[in-house]
């Protein structure tokens, strides 16, 4: 670990191949029709978005989806150059860097709109943008009453090629939930309005990793395929649909290990009192990584083909871990968050515990920890 320059043992593990896998089978599932948006912002949902990137690339998804400019920024840099679409607009100012870049952008305001033609103007380019219609959720997008306005203006601006038309379904985490429909048919009218008045564009997408799953109408040119890429649910839900696989381990190595006494407390606040005399080892990992305080006394991990329960309040550097009568040495390896093949201590389970969603147990995993890949091509 030392000659990578990573002291501490700490690591998250992603295979590169559970990725591929994923997005082969979603692939599969919408056909040769349908193109695929691998969406990997927020750092690829914790794996690395560079390298999340490219195992979809080689899996068969065509394009890339961020939510930052910088995010794009750093995609390019890594020499990829497929399509890279930015999912919310930034600040007009950043016209100029969207240009630049060469990046599909979401467009939904006209005074962005506007910024963007002028950047395009300045430099002699010419960018694909990409209508964002909010069709019930309420976030961004522009309303049904706001589209058509909009469109025209988009279709006259100078530099600007309407290259596809959008939405996002609110509910689509739960299979036929009806407003998800409805949705649909907003999005569908608005596009057959612009139709009428001779806006054809080309492009439509709606669907995300679980809408393509259980609402086909909704795939249309091209889904955004995000968590499930990771081999993480949708949504509870659609567990077993697919033959997911999670791609993500959060690993480390034993520090210290020390008898504690019956009666005798652990870590702040004492919240931990040893029944009986056992062994117990600290790991180098705390609230400070992204392994959630909330998790204290709750826990398990996983060491030598056995689970043992984390102990006391989880500090922001360190936890421990109570052996019991087994003395363990230190070095041994840990698996604090399990991969495909150990989902008892998975992504899953701990977003069930937390009583939150798996988009934010491997988003919190923080960048002090390496991420390590295994299966590269």
């Amino acid at each position: 670990m030392a000659e990578s320059g990573a002291w501490r043992p700490t690591r998250v593990e992603v295979d590169l191949e559970c990725i591929r896998h994923n997005v082969g089978l979603y692939t599969q599932l919408v056909g040769p029709s349908c193109e695929i948006m691998a969406v990997v912002k927020a750092d690829g949902y914790g794996h690395g978005a560079v390298e999340a990137a490219r195992a979809a690339i080689q899996a068969g998804a065509t394009r890339l989806g961020v939510a930052l400019v910088e995010e794009g920024e750093e995609l390019r840099a890594a020499g990829l150059d497929v399509p890279v679409h930015l999912l919310f607009e930034p600040p007009p100012s950043a016209a100029p860097g969207v240009v630049g870049l060469d990046l599909v952008s979401t467009v939904y305001t006209a005074e962005y709109a506007r910024a963007l033609s002028r950047a395009c103007t300045e430099s002699g380019s010419e960018i694909r943008v990409h209508l964002k219609v909010d069709s019930g959720m309420h976030r961004v997008g522009a309303s049904p009453d706001e589209v058509k306005e909009l469109a025209m203006e988009l279709a006259g601006l100078p530099g600007l090629s309407v290259e596809g038309i959008y939405t996002h379904l609110a509910n689509a985490s739960v299979p036929g939930d009806p407003f998800s429909a409805r949705q649909l048919e907003v999005f569908n009218r608005i596009v057959e309005e612009l139709r009428e008045v001779g806006l054809e564009i080309p492009m439509r997408h709606a669907a995300a990793s679980g809408a393509a799953l259980s609402l086909p109408e909704s795939r249309m040119e091209m889904i955004r395929l995000g968590i499930a890429m990771y081999g993480l649910l949708p949504g509870p839900e659609f567990a077993g649909r697919l033959d997911l696989r999670p791609a993500l381990s959060l690993k480390t190595n034993m520090g210290r290990v020390f008898r504690a006494c019956e009666g005798e407390g652990v870590s702040y606040g004492l919240t931990y009192k040893c029944a009986y005399d056992a062994w117990i080892a600290v790991l180098p990992i705390g609230y400070a990584d992204g392994l959630s305080r909330a998790l204290s006394n709750r826990w398990k991990v996983h060491i030598a083909g056995k689970r043992y329960p984390q102990v006391g309040t989880i500090c922001m550097d360190l936890c421990m871990v109570d052996l019991g009568q087994d003395r363990l040495d230190p070095g041994e390896e840990v698996t604090i968050i399990g991969g495909y093949g150990l989902e008892e201590v998975g992504v899953e389970r701990m977003a069930g515990l937390l009583g939150t969603i798996n988009y934010e147990v491997v988003c919190d995993l923080g960048k002090r920890i390496p991420r390590v890949y295994a299966n590269r091509l």
